[in-house]
């Protein structure tokens, strides 16, 4: 069986460890996904696993004959060819096949007429036969025959068209460049796949289309994604790599592994603050008796005790964080109107029209996630309804109250507008944050991994993915009650987008968003915006689905286009297309009045989530009372005196039973959620 494996691995930068006698057996047929913290050293142990890099000790073995095929994060450029040339040089093995074919046709031939006696001929013939029979073999087996055809579906499958079939690689920018390379590999079709984010730069679609291969593969992968959903519908077992060794969960889903290690986290915290305990007893015990020559020998022990300990430490990116956006400003019930809304891109042959009479209606509350494959029109409507591209035609009227927020990839550039890019991440935020959020600074730092020393470093020497996890944030501080969201999720890991879901779910104002992830939008749109590119440079068609991301889905599966088209794809430009006009009210249906009871259930929902929070910081504030009045009636000077003893006792009475009523209360509101 094709393998590769390494034994007692370990790799340093600096004086830090990023692997420590790591072992590892892989084999083709397991299908593996690779998680850890930002910084962990995921990508250097992929490297490793390629034989990209060399450890400073440890052995790498690979099984004799065993294809291995690693796609990095970024950086491959191609160039010089065209996409379609490109992409088949994947099988550029089979050219050396046919050489080799043909080289002992010739040989053949020059046996045959070399006039040696019959017996000879006969067995040399027969030897070089069988040789470039097993040849013929391994060529049919490469798929070399089919070469062009699984080009076509593996180009298109990933987003291309068949007019890019023909361009030159230079021409794609750095996100096609990686989707041309990720074509590559899996053309390639290796023992082992290394695939090293994929999903970075492929939409719903290409996302999904993977997932499809992945399950049909019948090699051996391991895949580093940060997202969930990808990774549950394609891996059956989890390598987590913290502080340098690399642990395996096998048989279970990423989702599996998170329940999994949630529990051991538990047990975890139990023994890092028992651990904690004995530690401030130790040192105690060392600052009060240091100079004592009677204690010194104790001492010198509990020093050296300290010194053995095995420290415990908590995963940064499995601490649990939760904040809060401001109150959202009170606003009216329509929130955002745009009426036919089209735009040109200009161009040689007349300007190409992306969006053509687009109507759209936002009302309070509502999450809206807009849908379509790439080259639809998601970015450029957002960015006309932000007011950030004003070079349109139609109209957008935001309504009373209305305070926007635009986030884009393009944030980043926009970071030091009016601020010192001298100062540094903690500083910035401590000058904008409100107060109320100030002491839960350095948690929200770390949930957009800004880990420890990283909150000092000075905005300016930021890398772009920093900087735009740094503008997310700094949107999120602000009082606003439409927040307008181009790919939110980018540059955040599992733990991060968990973070800024719970936070939108939580926020009472409205959002518009586009988002390549289908476990986000799942799990926060409550509308779904569907744009789809038009035919033969005609505008995007829009088709309006009230409710969840489920139920838009559900709906195209039950009802298939005449076309036979996949969400997304071109539509036939005769269907309804459901644009919702503010001046055209349609008639009401069961599917409408479903919506706005689904609204009236989900306005319901939100209520208890917000009771609930109320009740949870409620119930904090009185275990802390009760904990600090316990430490009080501790100290001698309070129950040395009965009277200031029996105060504070009361007032533990007073505020456990006001915890007792709290307790019921978000149980009751619990079970409702349920």
């Amino acid at each position: 069986m094709a393998f590769v494996q390494f034994s007692k691995v370990s790799l340093s930068f600096g004086d830090r460890d990023i692997l420590k006698d790591v072992s590892l057996n892989f084999a083709s047929g397991m299908k593996a996904a690779l998680t850890g913290a930002n910084g962990s050293g995921k990508s250097t142990l992929m490297k490793i696993l390629a034989g990209v890099i060399q450890p400073d000790s440890g052995v790498r073995a690979v099984e004799k004959g065993t294809r291995v095929s690693y796609l990095p994060q970024s950086g491959i450029v191609h160039s010089g060819k065209t996409l379609m040339e490109e992409a088949l040089s994947a099988f550029s093995p089979g050219f050396v096949l046919l050489e080799k074919i043909e080289r002992l046709g010739g040989e053949i031939a020059e046996v045959s007429t070399a006039g040696l006696s019959e017996e000879n001929t006969g067995k040399r013939i027969e030897k070089l036969s069988e040789e470039r029979e097993r040849l013929q073999q391994e060529l049919e087996e490469s798929r070399w025959f089919q070469r062009e055809a699984l080009t076509r579906q593996t180009l298109t499958g990933l987003g291309f068209v068949p007019e890019d079939f023909l361009r030159l690689t230079g021409e794609f920018s750095g996100g096609w460049q990686m989707r041309i390379a990720l074509a590559k590999i899996l053309l390639e079709k290796p023992d082992i796949l290394l695939l090293d984010e994929p999903t970075n730069y492929l939409d719903l679609e290409a996302r999904q289309w993977l997932e499809d291969w992945l399950s049909d593969f019948s090699g051996g992968f391991i895949v580093v994604s940060h997202d969930r959903f990808f990774l549950d519908n394609t891996v059956n077992e989890i390598y987590e790599l913290f502080d340098g060794k690399l642990n395996r969960y096998p048989s279970c889903t990423y989702s599996g592994y998170e329940k999994r290690r949630e529990e051991e986290l538990k047990l975890l915290i139990k023994r890092y603050k028992e651990q904690q305990d004995e530690i401030a007893k130790q040192e105690i015990f060392i600052r009060r008796f240091r100079y004592k020559g009677t204690k010194a020998a104790a001492v010198q022990s509990r020093i050296k005790q300290l010194e053995k300990m095995e420290r415990i430490e908590i995963p940064e990116s499995l601490k649990k964080v939760h904040f809060s956006f401001p109150p959202a400003p009170h606003c009216g019930r329509i929130v955002l109107t745009a009426e036919k809304i089209t735009k040109v891109y200009a161009g040689s042959s007349g300007g190409k029209c992306v969006l053509k009479d687009v109507d759209f209606v936002l009302e309070k509350g509502e999450k809206v996630v807009v849908v379509g494959r790439n080259g639809a029109g998601k970015s450029t409507l957002l960015r006309i309804l932000s007011g950030a591209d004003e070079d349109f035609s139609g109209t957008v009227t935001n309504g009373a109250g209305v305070c926007a927020g635009y986030f884009s990839q393009d944030s980043a550039e926009a970071l030091s507008d009016g601020i010192s890019t001298d100062k540094s991440i903690i500083d910035m935020l401590e000058d904008e944050a409100p107060s109320s959020v100030i002491p839960r600074l350095r948690d929200m730092l770390g949930a957009f991994l800004f880990r420890g020393d990283d909150v000092f470093k000075a905005v300016s020497v930021l890398s772009g993915g920093e900087r735009n996890r740094l503008a997310l944030l700094r949107l999120l501080f602000k009082p606003l009650n439409l927040l307008i969201l181009d790919e939110p999720t980018n540059h955040l890991d599992i733990h991060a987008k968990d973070v800024l879901l719970d936070t939108l779910r939580r926020f009472d104002g409205s959002v518009i968003f586009v988002s390549h992830d289908r476990g986000f939008i799942e799990g926060l749109a409550t509308r779904v915006l569907e744009l789809t590119a038009g035919e033969n440079g005609q505008p995007s068609v829009v088709r309006n689905f009230p409710g969840s991301y489920g139920d838009y889905l559900y709906r195209l599966n039950s009802s298939p286009r005449n076309d036979g088209s996949c969400p997304g794809r071109p539509a036939s430009r005769t269907e309804d297309s459901s644009q919702t006009s503010p001046k055209e009210n349609p008639p009401a249906s069961p599917a409408s009045s479903s919506y706005f009871e689904e609204k009236k259930q989900k306005a319901a929902q939100r209520k208890l989530e917000r009771e609930e929070q109320r009740l949870l910081s409620l119930i904090e504030e009185q275990e802390k009372r009760i904990s600090f009045l316990e430490e009080q009636l501790n100290q001698p000077s309070v129950y040395s005196d009965r009277e200031k003893s029996r105060e504070i006792q009361l007032e533990i009475e007073k505020s456990r039973n006001l915890l007792g009523e709290l307790t019921s209360n978000w149980e009751k509101i619990s079970e409702k959620l349920l």
